[in-house]
């Protein structure tokens, strides 16, 4: 039974011991180690053998990059409004042994000088370009936060704000400027539609009155034509045998159906002193005719 104690014993101390002279550091992280209290060296990953009872793991630290939640503060702006303003920080550990020793506490440090940064550098613009100039802040307190950090033996990567709140009568008059801004927009897309509408119409009315006096034209044209064709069949008509018989009889037969409209249509009519005489109206006519004819045909030899 005593036996059976100290083997049990033995082989507690064996793995206290062990635990102590063996040490696995994991991936991307690392251990600063302290002999008899004072900083011996910055263990790696991988397998390291300690001096028992002399070595110890004073610190430990990843080296992965990490994020940092920035608690919301108040900031007054440059023309005097008050902001509540909350963001977040992602670091990495480059030095652990400055992250060890060269501050108490790593993260309240970096917070603390986060949030003064940003309260400073609020107070330098004014409510509008806050919230234009996102960018430009998180990479002004980034670099002012990783200039003070650097002594800490840590890389301040990026910052990010994550919301600005106003107070809330600021928030009210925002909100009546954005929808006087949507009524001025709504105002000017109708009245650029209105515009562009008259433009349209006034355009069609001009397209439609070049086209009717196209069309116009174009009638008085085939007109014009159709008359000139049919003059000409005329005149060649007259010029062959029997011509001048068919112009008699043509005019004989129009002059009678105008007396017989006049008779049929109207109360009163106007009749010629010797009307009854049809073939005297008619050889008057072809007389006139004659004459005419005989003109255009010395103007056109002359």
């Amino acid at each position: 039974m005593d036996n059976l104690v100290f083997v049990i014993a033995g082989v507690i101390i064996a793995v206290l011991i062990f635990k102590n002279i063996i040490r696995i550091v994991p991936q991307n992280s690392a251990f600063v180690i302290e002999r008899l209290g004072k900083y011996s060296r910055t263990l790696e990953a991988g397998i390291h053998v300690l001096v028992p009872f002399i070595d110890r793991v004073g610190y430990k630290h990843s080296l992965k990059e990490f994020a940092l939640d920035v608690p919301a503060q108040q900031a007054i702006t440059k023309d005097n409004v008050p902001l509540g303003i909350d963001g977040v920080l992602y670091l990495r550990v480059m030095d652990p042994k400055a992250a060890s020793y060269g501050v108490e506490n790593l993260r309240f440090a970096i917070t603390q000088l986060a949030q003064t940064t940003m309260r400073a550098e609020i107070g330098k613009i004014t409510l509008d370009e806050t919230f234009e100039s996102r960018e430009n802040i998180n990479a002004i307190v980034t670099n002012a936060i990783d200039e003070a950090s650097e002594a800490w033996g840590t890389k301040v990567l990026r910052y990010e704000i994550k919301d600005i709140s106003p107070p809330v009568t600021i928030l009210d008059e925002m909100e009546k400027q954005m929808a006087a801004e949507r009524q001025r927009r709504v105002d000017v897309t109708t009245s650029e539609g209105y515009r562009q509408a008259q433009i349209n119409e006034a355009e069609g009315d001009q397209q439609a009155m070049v086209l009717r006096a196209q069309g116009q034209a174009d009638a008085v044209e085939i007109e014009a034509r159709a008359r000139a064709s049919a003059i000409t069949t005329i005149s060649a008509a007259i010029n062959t045998e029997g011509g001048t018989t068919a112009v008699a009889q043509q005019l004989s037969e129009q002059y009678i159906a105008a007396f017989e409209k006049l008779a049929r249509d109207g109360t009163v009519a106007l009749l010629p002193t010797d009307g009854s005489d049809v073939t005297s109206v008619v050889s008057k006519a072809f007389t006139a005719f004659e004459m005419l004819k005989g003109q255009v045909e010395k103007s056109t030899k002359q």
